[in-house]
Formats: C-alpha cells, sequence, structure tokens
C-alpha cells in the first residue's frame, strides 16, 4: 500500500525508456515491455513530465506510458510528477492554477482524466510549500489525482507538508548504497502511514554486480556517467558489497539485483521498490524478485555484513530545484563537450 493506494511490490521506473540511460528502445518494444510488466502482476508505473526532454522532448514518456496502458488504465496506479519553475507564478497564476496546467498535460499525455499519484519531482525553495500542499489538497478533493507526493525531500519538508494535506509517498533514492532515509524518512513515513517509493534501489545497475571498472556508458544522455558511485574508483571500492550480494544470490539461485530488492521488503513494509530498466528481461526479473524471500536470520546477517561495509560515492536523499542531481550532472556533461573531453 502506498496511503490508500494498493499497488504491486514492486513498481517500474519507466524513465529509461525516454531518458537517461543512452540510447533508447523502439516506442514498439518499450510498450511490449511495460505491458509484459502488466502480465506479470505490476499495477505500479512511474514517470514524470520531464522524462525525454533530452533527446525528444517534456512529456515523452508519458506519451508512451500512456499508450502502453490504456486497455487496463483503471487497474493499475499511475504516478507521475512536475517541475514547479519560479517564473510560472505571479499575481496572476497562482500555485494552484500552476498545478493546474501541468496537470492537464500530463493527463492529456497519459490519455487519462486523473492521476492516481502526482508528485512534487523537487520542491522550489522560492515557492512556499504550503501553497503545493493546499493546491495538491484541492486537486484530490476535485477528483484529478487520488493522492500526492514528494521526492528527494528531508523529513522536516515532509512534515510541513502533510501537515497540511496528508502526503501518500515520498519517492527518495534509497538502496544498499544510499540509506540515508533509514535515519529519519522511514521511521517517520512509518508512523504516518506513508509510503516510501525508492528509485534506483539497485544503485543505478551496480548491485546487479553487472558493471564493473571496464563499463562503458553511452555517451549521450546517460546520467550513469555522473552517478558517484559508477565512478571507477568507487565501483573497486564498493566490490564488498557485490562480494556479500553474490554470496547470497548463489545460495539461492537467483539475481544479485533480486536479492537487493528483497532486502528492501523485507526491511520495511511501507517500501515500494521502483527499479528502473531500458530492458524486458531485467524488468522481470527485478519484479520476480517478490518470490525471493529472505528469513530472519538470514536478512540479520546480510544487515550486519552490509553494515561492516564501507560506502564510496554518495548522492543524498536531499535535492531542490535549486541544486539537484539532474543539474549537476547537466553542467559536467556541458563543461566535458566544451572541453572536448
Amino acid at each position: 500500500m502506498i496511503g490508500t493506494l494498493e499497488v504491486s511490490e514492486i513498481g517500474i521506473g519507466c524513465m529509461g525508456f525516454s531518458h537517461g540511460y543512452g540510447k533508447i528502445p523502439a516506442e514498439s518494444y518499450s510498450i511490449d515491455a511495460i505491458r509484459k510488466a502488466y502480465e506479470a502482476g505490476c499495477t505500479f508505473f512511474d514517470t514524470a513530465e520531464v522524462y525525454g526532454d533530452v533527446l525528444f522532448y517534456p512529456g515523452h514518456n508519458e506519451r508512451l506510458v500512456g499508450k502502453a496502458v490504456k486497455d487496463f488504465r483503471k487497474d493499475i496506479v499511475l504516478a507521475t510528477k512536475l517541475h514547479l519553475h519560479s517564473e510560472e507564478i505571479s499575481s496572476k497564476t497562482s500555485v494552484y492554477e500552476a498545478l493546474c496546467r501541468h496537470l492537464k498535460r500530463s493527463m492529456e499525455n497519459l490519455e487519462t482524466d486523473y492521476v492516481d499519484l502526482y508528485y512534487l519531482h523537487r520542491v522550489n525553495l522560492e515557492i512556499p510549500l504550503e501553497d503545493v500542499a493546499y493546491a495538491m489538497g484541492r486537486l484530490i478533493c476535485e477528483g484529478a489525482i487520488r493522492a500526492w507526493g514528494l521526492s528527494q525531500v528531508n523529513v522536516d519538508t515532509l512534515a510541513k507538508a502533510h501537515a497540511i494535506t496528508p502526503v501518500a509517498a515520498v519517492q527518495n533514492i534509497y538502496s544498499m548504497l544510499e540509506r540515508d532515509c533509514e535515519k529519519e524518512i522511514f521511521p517517520y513515513c512509518l508512523e504516518h502511514n506513508i509510503g516510501v517509493v525508492p528509485f534506483s534501489p539497485i544503485a543505478s545497475g551496480f548491485l546487479s554486480g553487472k558493471i564493473n571498472t571496464e563499463t562503458q556508458f553511452e555517451a549521450v544522455d546517460d546520467v550513469r556517467n555522473f552517478v558517484p558511485q559508477l565512478k571507477k574508483e568507487n565501483i573497486k571500492a564498493n566490490q564488498p558489497v557485490l562480494d556479500i550480494l553474490a554470496e547470497y544470490a548463489g545460495r539461492k539461485h537467483v539475481s544479485c539485483a533480486q536479492i537487493a530488492l528483497s532486502w528492501i521488503l523485507h526491511k520495511y513494509p511501507n517500501a515500494v521498490p521502483i527499479p528502473g530498466s531500458k530492458n524486458k528481461e531485467r524488468i522481470l526479473e527485478n519484479l520476480n524478485a517478490t518470490n525471493v524471500k529472505l528469513s530472519d536470520e538470514e536478512f540479520q546477517a546480510l544487515e550486519a555484513a552490509l553494515n561492516s561495509c564501507t560506502i564510496f560515492g554518495h548522492r543524498g536523499n536531499v535535492e531542490t530545484e535549486q541544486s539537484n542531481f539532474r543539474m549537476e550532472w547537466k553542467n559536467i556533461k556541458g563543461d566535458l563537450e566544451r572541453n572536448n573531453i
């Protein structure tokens, strides 16, 4: 459950079909992959208005997802996100009116007349969060959205918003390599019936064991070039985590990625990870992690082993419109291109 929304134990992040992992598959392949995920039991699909803006245009991913799920739209939970920019708000345009414009475009892209879960993709420090929370409450009352959420926030920000309009979900980065949420986010969310939706739960593929120091990421629109844990020195330094995963995976005859997901599911009853992939087989493998069960003894031993590891490379789970990973990797990418590196 995510708040009052009933979802599958694992969802899928659809971003990779439009953005973030280099060359994208053919549209027909992507649509079939999403439909195969549904047939495999997935009922939670995540997208965002911005996905696709590098190679195509904003809304590309929403349109793709909308095409893929139209025949079973009523049977799933569809989540999308918006960026709210300072220049959109003025004496003539309220936060509510701006949200309505974004939501209208997203619903058109998704071929739906409501959105189940609508996230503020990043908090804008120049726009009062209280105004956003109030506007989301209006949209819920009007039936345009069923619930709302925040992404990459700390507990103080979450509590401020939740006090005005109850938050259903927090989508923060969380994995064996990014565990900041364990300190305050998970305890607060468990206490207040808020779902936590970990993105990048396999650490951009690192925890699959398929990435090594010789791995070459794609040159165009591949965020893995800038993920801290995927720097060559950190790939090498974080090898002990992979060794632990490989031991458990071998023992259970499953993949390392499935163990990484099973660990999250065992640890937190309110966590619904959304691993992303543009590969159909990987998507189905990830969804099948729900069938990989850790005993309490296995989990405790795995937890102790992980706690003994020092993690190298850190992104963190707090970002805003003024300071975020997307902005940083675009700046780095621009510097490299200008210097012909």
